[in-house]
Formats: C-alpha cells, structure tokens, sequence
C-alpha cells in the first residue's frame, strides 16, 4: 500500500514540475485531482486505497467551488463511503453535497444526498431516522427514474416495515423494489424482494403465497448461482420449510430442512443458519409423530446458539425441547421454559416473552393464570406499539408528502410573483384575491376532510378493539375448559378411588378418609370457581367503546388539575350502540372537557353515563365560573354539540349561572328509530 501511494505520489510531483509558474497551483490541483479520481474508479483498488483516494479528494472539494463537477466528484465519494461504512467521513461528505444541491437548487443531487443519509440511518440501524430519509429521496429520486437506486431504497424501506410488524407496507415497497431491480437486472435485489414478500405474507398468515414467493427467490438463486458464499439457496429452503410447518404439512416441511442440511458448508461457513435447520428440523419431526435420536438434534442447536450468545435462538431452542420432553420428564420440562422465560426477560423482547409465557402456562400448571394474564397484557402492550410504528411512518410520508408540496407550491407562487411584476397593478390585486379565496376554501376543505378522516380512524379503532377482545375472550374460555374438563375429572376420579377405600372399617382410617374426601371436595370447588371466573370474565370485559373514554378521562385526570370524578352505569349494552351514537358522545365529551380546561376555572368536573329507559344520558358537571346561557352567544364548539345531538335523534341541554358551575346533559336512544315500509 505504501509503495504504490510513493509512486502515485512521485507521479504527482513530475506532472506538477512540467508546468509553467503561471497557473501553476491550480494546474497542479486539477492534475492531482484528476489522477485521484482515476485511481479511485479502477476496480482492483484495495478498501484501504479506495479510502485513501476519497479522503484526499474530499479535501480537494472542499475548496472547490459549487459547481456541478464539484457535485458529481462529491456523490462519488459519498459512494466509496457508504461502502466502506465510514460513517463520520459519509456523514461530513454528504452534508456538504446536500448544502451545494440546495443552494443550486439541483434537485437530482438532493435526492442522491438523501438516499445516502437514508443508508447511514439504515445500516447504524436508527430506523426511523432511515425511513424519513428514504421517503424524502423517493419522492425526488422517482421524478429522475433512477431505477439502481429505487430498487435498493424500496428494498429497505419494506425491511424496516417489517422490523414494525408492518406488513401491508413491507408488501408494497418491496413489490417496488422487484420493479426497480429487474429492469437493472439486479438478481441479488430482485432475491431480497421475493424474501420479503414471502415474510410479510407469512406475518399476513397467507402462507401459500409465501411459498409462492420463497419458492421464486429459491428458484433465482438456483438458477443464477446466485453468491453461494451467502447460501441463499438454503436460507430459502428454510422460509419454505417455515411455512409448512406453520401449515403443519410436516412431511413437505420435513424434506425442505433435509435439502437444505445436505450442504456441509453449511456448519461451519454459516452455523447460525445451520442450528436453526437442525431445531425446525427437530421440531417437525416430532410433531410429524417421530421421537428417535430427536433430542440430539434439539441439544446440539442449542449448544450452537449458545456458543454464539443468539439469545432469541436459545429461547426457541429451549421451548421445543421443553415440548417435546414434557409427556416423559415434566420437571425438564418446566425448566427449560422457565429458562427460556428468564432469557426473554432479560433481553426484553416482546415476541420471546410471548411464546415463552404460552409455553411455561402449558407446562406449569400451578400459575398458569398468572402466566396467561401476563401474556395477555404483553400482546395487549406489543399490538398498541406496532399501531404506533405504523402511524409513525403514515406520518412521515404525509409530512414527506407536504413538504414537496410546500416547495411546488412556492415554485408556483414565485411565478405568480414574476407574472405579476410585468403584469399591471390590477391583474396583480385580482390574481391576490383570487388566491386568497382559493387558500381559504382549500383549508376549510382539508378541516372537512379531516374531520371525515378522524371518524374512520375511530371506526377502525372500534372494530379492531373487538376483534382483540373477541379473541381474548375465546383464550380464557379455552383455559377454563381445560381447567374444568381436565383438572376436574381428575381430581373427581380420585375421589371415587377414596370413597371406595372406606370399607376398611377402622374408626382411624374412616376418620382419616373423610378428612381426604373434605379436602378433596374444597379442592373441587376451588377449581370450580376458578373456571367460572375466567368463563365470566368475558361479560365484565371493558368495553371497546368504555375503553376510549377511560383513556380520555385518564388523560384528562393526568393533565389538567381540575379533580375529576366518573361513572359509567355496566347496565348499557354497548355492543348494540350504533357506532355513530359512539363517535358523537365521544366528541361531545371531548369538546365539553376542552371548554373546561381553557374557560370554566373548575375545581372539580364530574362525568356520567347512565342507562335512563333505553336512553344513553351524559351528564357533564363542572363547579367553575359558568355563564349566562341567555346572553353568551354559542361558539362553533357549542353548535356542533348540537348538531351531534341532533344526528343521534336525541335531546341536548346547557344550564349555568355565573359562578355557579355549568351541566351538560345529553340523553340519546340506545336504538335509532326506523321507519318499515308498509
């Protein structure tokens, strides 16, 4: 390395020593430069010489002026950085070809600079940070159709998507990115499209078309021998396997982890891909009905991922093995699910402490409530954060979205602003007029619209809230069958077997039986109650529409200093409102507990919602400053209180004095009269 950079060096020197004093620096620069760039674009350059040229051609384009040589040497550099990982240098690069794109307004540059802010992000695994720029390139980079680019932007973009659990979004980008990379004919992009579409629909549970899609990613890299040090081949073999398993056709899933197991490259070259062949391989077996020389496979993917410190690797391990051993040893098995519950807490990650809880509550019958609970709670508190990350990233292509329209928007209004200097006075007042109106009635439109919006997102809320109640409900009617139809004969059988014994005539052995037999019979109840709990638990679940409001009283309590007191009567059936009637109330009470928080001064607010003959009747008191309803002219917020009301057929009502407090009181039919056609 040394020896070649003193020849490019003593080169250098020659070439500068040719030259006339006049110009000289800057001839000498541009020879430099030039000779720089040359050896930084030959193919067979080490890292270390790749990196050397870049670093001394960025402090040559530091003093350069902003020009589009300057711009496209610079993109080169931030190229050579990015493959490097030479984060700091990429970062320092690439915020000065950023600076020179916007201040020339060279918008295709922007994008490249984008992009490449977005693979810095991206690869230091900052997601979100990555996402926003990748969205801000995209909506650029599209324009100039710079398909090599888009093919591995969309490719990541679905990556992160299903890093969040968003599926239908990862499905999209990465149905781009196949676009993008077979009109370049990237095969290793096009392979990367096809897994990530067969993983989201595997996460959609549509696991026919995630074999469809394993199956062509399998086929690419068959057939192109595609980078086998890789062995893409096999971790396909594996995806395929997956979904079969999950289908449990368990022959098919069977023989996809044997063909993948028949590289002995495998072992040694990518032993992380090796140990979860042999566990699927191991696992599938064992619920095809084989049991021999199983538990060797299982111990030796296990030792494998242990070697390796692969945490969410052991916690799996350790889960099949306790299924697989608890007919013929339970203590063994209740610890290795116990351990694999140990290790997911540690690491805190949500979907191992999931299917470790469900495992140790199969096993481990004594707290198998408490674990279920648990489980519960966490896929509760797992589904809410992946809400969260899609609205995350909903969020920033909207904010993305308006961003470029912002800057249409001002390029058109500089030239309105040109038209309007060589135009005369008057067309320039009328054409303000005209816009004014136009920017008045396009806010008053997005309001509506964003009103519209906010009701179907509350429509969708409520739907999926019942559908994660339906199923909650049917796990804890499952654990109490089990309870009931299993622990209970059980318990019974043994009771009988007792109650035969008594023919021994003994007084001592009659005494001591009856005392087994009252044991026994508490035991029984016991559990009787226990199952009836859990069987009624379902009627006193909060409902989805209960569950809203709460949050919102909650959130009330916590932020604002007014004492607030609640009720909400469990005698109305919310599950036969309207979901309009829902959506109404809810605003009502939203927009009343605003009115508080910024006019009434209240010490106390108190909320009821009572059952008052087939009546829904709200009932929002407050003791703060009130108002004249006689004299205070009714605001928008007011008016549409109405206007809600009225849409419910229902009644509205405002009393207050001044000083006294003020009570809102809306009383709407639990049931929307119909009219039959006669």
């Amino acid at each position: 390395m040394k020896e070649r950079i003193y020849i490019y060096l003593f080169f250098i020197f020659l070439v500068s020593c040719s030259k006339d004093k006049k110009g000289h620096n800057q001839e000498s620069d541009n020879a430099q430069l030039d000779f720089y760039l040359n050896q930084l674009s030959q193919p067979n350059e080490s890292q270390k010489e790749k990196l050397y040229f870049s670093n001394k051609i960025f402090q040559f384009l530091k003093n350069r002026e902003n020009s589009n040589y300057t711009r496209s040497n610079l993109l080169k550099v931030v190229e050579v950085y990015d493959q490097l990982n030479e984060f700091n240098n990429l970062q320092i690069s690439n915020r000065m070809l950023l600076k020179n794109s916007l201040a020339s307004n060279d918008t295709i540059y922007v994008g490249f600079s984008y992009y490449y802010f977005g693979q810095r992000s991206y690869k230091r695994s900052v997601y979100d940070s990555a996402y926003l720029y990748y969205s801000k390139a995209e909506k650029i980079l599209t324009k100039h159709n710079n398909n090599n680019i888009l093919g591995n932007l969309y490719l990541n973009k679905s990556s992160i998507q299903l890093n969040y659990n968003d599926y239908l979004g990862a499905e999209n980008s990465a149905t781009k990115a196949l676009k993008y990379s077979r009109i370049e004919k990237n095969l290793l992009c096009q392979y990367d499209a096809y897994t990530n579409l067969g993983i989201a629909s595997i996460g959609n549970e549509n696991y026919e078309k995630s074999i469809e899609y394993h199956t062509k990613a399998l086929q690419l890299a068959e057939e192109n021998k595609l980078h086998p040090e890789y062995f893409l081949r096999e971790i396909s073999l594996n995806n395929i396997g997956n979904c079969y398993q999950n289908l449990k056709v368990y022959s098919k899933a069977i023989k996809s982890f044997e063909n993948a197991l028949l590289n002995k490259k495998l072992k040694y070259s990518k032993p992380v891909v090796y140990s979860t062949l042999l566990d699927n391989l191991a696992y599938c077996r064992f619920k095809n009905g084989e049991k021999k020389n199983l538990e060797s496979l299982f111990l030796e993917s296990l030792r494998i991922n242990d070697s390796l410190d692969l945490d969410s690797k052991i916690i799996y391990s350790k889960i099949h093995l306790s299924e697989f051993i608890y007919e013929r040893d339970t203590v063994r098995s209740q610890h290795y699910a116990k351990e694999a519950l140990d290790i997911a807490k540690r690491t805190k990650n949500s979907n191992d402490l999931l299917i470790s809880l469900k495992q140790i509550s199969l096993v481990e019958h004594k707290d198998a409530a408490q674990y279920s609970k648990e489980y519960i709670k966490i896929s509760d508190s797992l589904q809410k954060e992946e809400r969260k990350a899609k609205d995350k990233f909903a969020r920033i292509a909207f904010e993305t979205d308006e961003i470029i329209q912002q800057k249409d928007k001002l390029t058109e209004q500089n030239r309105t602003l040109l038209y309007f200097f060589i135009g005369t006075l008057f067309l320039g007042i009328l054409l303000f007029v005209i816009r004014t109106q136009r920017a008045k009635n396009r806010e008053l439109l997005l309001k509506q619209q964003q009103q519209k919006v906010n009701e179907e997102i509350y429509n969708l809320m409520i739907s999926q809230q019942a559908t994660i109640e339906e199923n909650r409900v049917k796990e804890k009617k499952r654990i109490a069958q089990e309870l009931h139809d299993g622990v209970l004969g059980r318990l019974f059988g043994a009771r009988l077997n007792l109650d035969s014994l008594n023919r021994f005539s003994d007084e001592e052995s009659i005494n001591n039986r009856f005392n087994y037999l009252n044991e026994l019979k508490n035991i029984e109840q016991d559990i009787r109650e226990i199952s009836h709990d859990l069987n009624r638990e379902k009627y006193v679940l909060i409902n989805n529409f209960v569950a809203i409001v709460s949050n919102l009283l909650e959130e009330q309590s916590s932020s604002f200093d007014p004492i607030l007191t609640s009720s909400l009567d469990e005698s109305i059936k919310w599950d036969k409102v309207a979901n309009t009637v829902k959506i109404n109330l809810y605003r009502i009470l939203q927009e009343s507990l605003q009115n508080i928080n910024k006019y009434a001064n209240a010490k106390h607010i108190t909320v009821e919602f009572k059952n008052q003959d087939n009546h829904i009747l709200l009932t929002i008191t407050d003791d703060g400053d009130g108002f004249d309803v006689n004299t205070k002219k009714r605001g928008i917020g007011l008016q549409n209180m109405q206007s809600r009301v009225a849409e419910c057929e229902g009644t509205f009502e405002i009393k207050s004095k001044k000083g006294k407090g003020t009570q809102t009181t809306v009383s709407v039919p639990m049931e929307k009269k119909t009219i039959e056609a006669e």
